[in-house]
């Protein structure tokens, strides 16, 4: 029988909790978080390259933003 969980786990996390619904050794449960951290980041990275390239940045457009002082709001 197969148990049906209930939002408002998104569909990743649903996944996750039917794939891992046993107890890992602590070094399997640490690589499986640095896996997840490197898909992230990747995602992140290859979004960000993707962006840099469609609106033309280069190193001085980056200096010109690290100079710019952005004022708090309260």
């Amino acid at each position: 029988m197969q148990t049906i969980i209930k939002q408002p786990f998104t569909n990743v996390q649903l996944e996750l909790l039917k794939t891992f619904s046993h107890n890992l050794p602590e070094n399997d449960l640490l690589d499986l978080k640095k896996t997840l951290a490197t898909f992230f980041a990747d995602k992140l990275i290859n979004h960000a390259d993707k962006i840099w390239n469609d609106e033309k940045w280069n190193d001085e457009k980056v200096d010109s933003l690290l100079q710019t002082k952005i004022k708090k709001s309260k």
